[in-house]
């Protein structure tokens, strides 16, 4: 604890105090370490799964949904179409299932010592990003070899994958903070995220979904993000209205916002509960 630093209780009222996450800055650096360590010691490809997961995947997926299916994906190859949209999604779900359940693996630190509990959390999202970006070249020669070439859509890009991280943010802040609670939670991540994924256009568009039910659709934060994510890659006509596409924004506006509240509202119980 820095000299002169003195914790005080939340109080009533809404408190985020994210202010403090930046003054622990460090602690978050090295847990994000610490998991980074861990998942490439002993390894013999090491960084090289973050490549090879996904891979076989999408090779998984075209065979299955692209040849035995038949799923269409317009003027798009299929390993290409399915790949924009399981990169921001394998993202979020990796996010979602390491950050879910740090509090209950980091408890001997809860209990040791006084620091921001969100920062477990939050540090736990930095491996998953990092093999995001190691995986997303791997996309680019997807698109180079199947002569695709991105418009000036692709500048929109990042503000997609910001709308994808704050739904990632929020949806771990509520699953990490029930799971010290409530440890049925931790049996419900794997099924809830493969549900969650198959309520998600990540192996078929948006487009396939009656335009009656798209505005219900569309509530689900990840739709305009993988929708998104094509549009800003592809150049294809996006198959959600304005309004649709702003309720996704809305509903992770909303996952993220009322995650840090109960995150802050339940970390206070967390070292007598874990």
């Amino acid at each position: 604890m820095d000299d002169g630093y003195v914790v005080t209780p939340a109080g009533k009222g809404i408190h985020l105090n994210l202010a403090e996450l930046w003054r622990y800055r460090r602690v978050m650096y090295f847990l994000a370490w610490r998991d980074v360590k861990v998942k490439y010691k002993q390894t013999f490809v090491g960084v090289g799964w973050s490549l090879l997961n996904p891979l076989l995947t999408i090779l998984l997926f075209s065979v299955v949904f692209g040849l035995i299916v038949k799923v269409p994906s317009g003027d798009i190859p299929y390993p290409v179409f399915v790949y924009a949209g399981f990169l921001p999604w394998n993202a979020l779900a990796r996010v979602v299932a390491m950050s879910g359940t740090s509090l209950v693996t980091s408890a001997s630190l809860l209990t040791k010592v006084y620091f921001p509990r969100m920062a477990i959390p939050l540090a736990s999202m930095v491996m998953p990003t990092l093999d995001t970006l190691i995986s997303f070249p791997l996309l680019i020669l997807m698109m180079l070899f199947f002569g695709i070439t991105p418009g000036w859509q692709v500048i929109s890009l990042p503000l997609f994958l910001i709308l994808g991280l704050a739904a990632a943010v929020g949806a771990s802040l509520w699953i990490s903070s029930l799971y010290v609670r409530f440890r049925d939670v931790g049996q419900l991540i794997p099924f809830l995220l493969q549900l969650w994924m198959y309520a998600s256009p990540v192996v078929y568009s948006t487009s396939l979904v009656p335009a009656d039910w798209r505005w219900l659709y569309a509530l689900n934060p990840m739709v305009p993000v993988l929708e998104g994510f094509r549009w800003g890659l592809f150049g294809t006509p996006l198959p959600l209205t304005g309004p649709q596409m702003l309720e996704g924004v809305i509903t992770a506006a909303l996952l993220l916002f009322t995650g840090l509240v109960y995150f802050r509202r339940a970390e206070d119980a967390f070292a007598d509960v874990v």
